[in-house]
């Protein structure tokens, strides 16, 4: 059977809920979905989102505040282990990251920092980003093949956005930025959408004050990307624009047999 798997940024899963979010889970029934920015501990939960009929989820949250940051796994297949964090402290209080083995692969959720806000955050969010590649390197020398899904928090390319020049020296967009995407790729990381995408005019945010969305203004930041001995198994690739909720629309892959 083909593995179906989703990446979304809900930018709040107790307001994506009251949008229907469960409905479009049974709709779409994903083997496996990543959902980041839950601004939620598990106290704040019902029994619906925490035990949705088919899925075990497993959920990491914010130790530094409530409301911030977060993600989620909603997976059909129990995975053989989860694994909450890099087991570094000052990125894993912020609860950005869910590693869960599975006997094909195994599947990083990760929601990347922002760094907008100041200098200090752009420096942790490139920290973050080191982290991610000593982790990446770590399961492909244990011989694992692997999938990084999430809201990376920056747009690769020019194509990836629709205004590039105006937004050089905004962060998301920063050549620092964009140079560690560079090193992520040339460590053997595949942007697989763009396997099967090359032209410009695809994005996954649209900033909401602006109503950015209705006129196709935004950014592809939220991606899956997959180490190289996977490429051969990804049957499809796309961006789920049509579905609303959150500034954020769902990303899917989809595994061959």
């Amino acid at each position: 059977m083909p593995i179906k798997i989703l990446s979304w940024n809900v930018n709040g899963i107790r307001a994506v809920q009251k949008k229907g979010f469960l409905e479009w889970l049974e709709r779409e029934k994903p083997d496996i979905l990543g959902v980041q920015e839950t601004k939620a501990h598990p106290d704040q939960l019902d029994a619906f989102l925490m035990h949705p009929a088919g899925y075990e989820t497993h959920w990491a949250w914010s130790a530094v505040k409530k409301g911030y940051s977060g993600v989620a796994i909603f997976t059909k297949e129990k995975p053989l282990n989860v694994k909450r964090g890099f087991g570094i402290k000052k990125f894993d209080e912020e609860g950005r990251v869910l590693i869960a083995e599975y006997p094909e692969f195994t599947f990083l959720n990760i929601y990347f920092p922002n760094g907008k806000a100041s200098d200090e955050r752009l420096k942790f969010k490139m920290d973050f980003y080191d982290a991610t590649l000593k982790c990446v390197q770590a399961l492909k020398k244990e011989g694992k093949k692997v999938i990084i899904s999430g809201d990376y928090n920056t747009a690769h390319r020019e194509i990836d956005l629709a205004r590039p020049k105006e937004n050089e020296e905004t962060s998301g967009f920063l050549p620092i930025e964009r140079a560690w995407l560079d090193k992520w790729v040339a460590d053997g990381q595949v942007d697989i959408f763009r396997e099967f995408h090359k032209e410009p005019g695809h994005y996954s945010w649209w900033d909401m004050k602006t109503s950015a969305r209705d006129r196709n203004v935004g950014w592809r930041i939220d991606y899956h990307f997959v180490t190289e001995d996977l490429v051969p198994r990804v049957k499809s690739a796309t961006i789920l624009s049509d579905v609303v909720g959150s500034d954020h629309a769902p990303v899917s892959l989809v595994l061959a047999d």
